[in-house]
């Protein structure tokens, strides 16, 4: 959870009580929060980047708990607080975990080693599950990392709000003949995530690539019993200019069964 006495001090230093959310959202700058927070001595309660870092409900602070708060960058440097719908429910998913053969025809062994997303991600696209869950056969990896998106509108709840050349990231990202598939993956069980994490990597690639369909992926890794299981959800923006417009496709979670010699 963000700290509560750091945002305590920055609602106090930026007179943030009087502010009337229900009427616009709430501009803040990086230099502002440090200032506000330069006298505390913990990182977590200092730190620009731990403070604004609220990818779940839970990470918000009580202040913007208690005020229906959520956290966007607006442009390097600055931030938007905006009192609405930030978040989405990840649902978990209950239907039969779908057994998988892989397409090689060798274990993958170095996969074995270490636990990150993206490792988890790899080893699925690797042994071609991504493909199989898209029904594309012809995705490969193309988009890595952190971009900088082009200037965008987008309608979050009643507020029209202008991004500016912020920095998105996905843990993967895919290209095929006619589509862009973009994955944010997750290492545990998760409750609800930012929808910003989604969308501002859909909105970029949107913008840049136009002449193919943008997806969206939420992909998990899950220990159920001792037993590794991927999680999947397809998820949409039905209005392409509208941040809560998100909706689930569909989802499924397998069981990858490797070859071994």
């Amino acid at each position: 959870m963000a700290s509560n006495l750091a945002w305590q001090r920055i609602f106090d230093e930026l007179n943030l009580y009087e502010h009337d959310f229900d009427n616009s959202p709430a501009v803040i700058t990086a230099a502002q929060i440090k200032q506000a927070c330069q006298n505390f001595t913990r990182v977590a309660d200092k730190e620009v980047r731990i403070l604004c870092k609220q990818d779940s409900r839970r990470d918000r602070p009580q202040i913007f708990v208690e005020r229906n708060l959520f956290i966007l960058p607006k442009q390097n440097g600055s931030y938007y607080i905006v009192k609405g719908e930030g978040y989405i429910d990840i649902p978990d998913i209950t239907t039969d975990i779908i057994d998988y053969h892989s397409v090689l025809d060798f274990e993958l062994q170095s996969s074995r080693l270490g636990d990150s997303e993206m490792q988890h991600v790899d080893f699925a696209y690797a042994n071609s599950l991504i493909r199989t869950f898209m029904n594309d056969p012809s995705l490969v990896l193309t988009i890595r990392g952190r971009k900088y998106s082009p200037v965008f509108t987008c309608c979050v709840g009643s507020f029209e709000l202008e991004i500016s050349s912020i920095q998105t990231e996905v843990d993967a990202g895919y290209e095929g003949r006619d589509s862009v598939v973009l994955v944010e993956a997750k290492n545990s069980a998760t409750i609800d995530t930012i929808i910003r994490q989604i969308y501002f990597p859909f909105r970029q690639w949107a913008a840049q690539i136009q002449d193919k369909s943008i997806y969206t992926l939420f992909f998990e890794k899950r220990l159920i019993q001792g037993e590794l299981i991927y999680y999947i959800w397809q998820f949409e923006f039905q209005d392409v200019n509208d941040y809560n417009s998100i909706h689930l496709i569909r989802s499924a979670r397998y069981r990858i069964i490797q070859n071994q010699v």
